[in-house]
């Protein structure tokens, strides 16, 4: 099958040609649709290779949804079908001009009801790293994020000296 070029990103921004892969996957997202919504879905459905903490988004001023495929590689079927269902939530309240945002009551009914994920798993390959600090005086360890400063922050428990691990 040759490749259909996509019309929605411009020079190719994350968004790859489409091709057979994701043709199966409008079809694989009509079908999900049909089975669980009762209704076709009828735009367009892409990956999206910038994508990089979530598992998928829909832009309801192109109506399209957007997912990552490295959640496919690394996670499975099983859990892209279920980003693929949320966002199909996301979708049909959208399309019957119904609360489609995560905070509204009728958004979570309907993920409720199709047995969709609230919530995607984080990507193995996205493990955040975390800093490791100790006292030197009373031996309190810290975690964080951020590197911090060692000559400037102190123990919060003894205002002992830091040190990194």
């Amino acid at each position: 099958m040759e490749p259909i070029y996509n019309k929605l990103c411009k020079r190719g921004r994350g968004c790859a040609i489409l091709n057979e892969s994701e043709v199966n996957l409008k079809q694989w997202t009509d079908q999900l649709s049909k089975e669980y919504f009762g209704k076709p879905f009828t735009d367009q459905v892409i990956f999206n290779t910038r994508l990089r903490t979530t598992g998928g988004r829909y832009i309801p001023s192109k109506r399209v949804i957007e997912l990552n495929p490295k959640y496919l590689k690394e996670l499975g079927i099983e859990e892209v079908e279920g980003i693929i269902k949320h966002e199909l939530c996301h979708y049909h309240l959208h399309i019957e001009g119904k609360g489609y945002k995560h905070g509204d009551r009728t958004f979570k009914e309907l993920l409720v009801k199709t047995g969709s994920p609230r919530h995607c798993k984080p990507l193995p390959s996205e493990k955040i790293k975390f800093h490791r600090y100790m006292c030197t005086k009373c031996k309190q360890s810290y975690r964080r994020k951020k590197r911090i400063n060692v000559s400037r922050y102190v123990c919060g428990k003894c205002k002992g000296k830091l040190r990194k691990l």
